[in-house]
């Protein structure tokens, strides 16, 4: 292996721990929405207020093992450079360990994001179906 071959890994990286950012201060917004909010004790809000905690624990160890990703990755890069072959290979595939790590963080932060819009789109309904009435 040379050292080109974890280099490949750097923008992917990059790009994902971008994407983890923008999901955070999406997160974020949301939050400080709710937080504004004048009726914060509406059954809708406190159905989403346990999913939000779950959200933020969820970014930020995805965040957290995607730099780790990138961390190690930059470490094989070094010991591949130095001529360390087997330390450089464990390094990147500690790197990979963590990136697939941090992608199913990733995955579940975002299978309780569709649920949490499932409750709100049930909340309209609801209030729809009230209205008609």
């Amino acid at each position: 292996m040379d050292i080109t071959t974890p280099a490949l890994l750097f923008p992917a990286i990059s790009l994902l721990l971008v994407a983890y950012s923008n999901r955070f201060l999406t997160l974020a917004g949301v939050i400080r929405q709710l937080n504004n909010s004048n009726d914060r004790s509406t059954t809708l809000i406190q159905k989403q207020v346990g999913a939000l905690k779950k959200r933020i624990s969820l970014t930020q160890r995805m965040q957290a093992f995607g730099v780790l990703s990138f961390l190690l990755c930059a470490c094989a890069m070094f010991a591949l450079f130095l001529a360390a072959q087997f330390v450089g290979k464990l390094l990147f595939g500690a790197s990979l360990i963590s990136l697939v790590i941090s992608l199913l963080f990733s995955l579940a932060e975002v299978s309780i994001s569709t649920n949490a819009l499932s409750v709100v789109l049930e909340d309209l309904e609801e209030a729809r179906k009230s209205h008609q009435k």
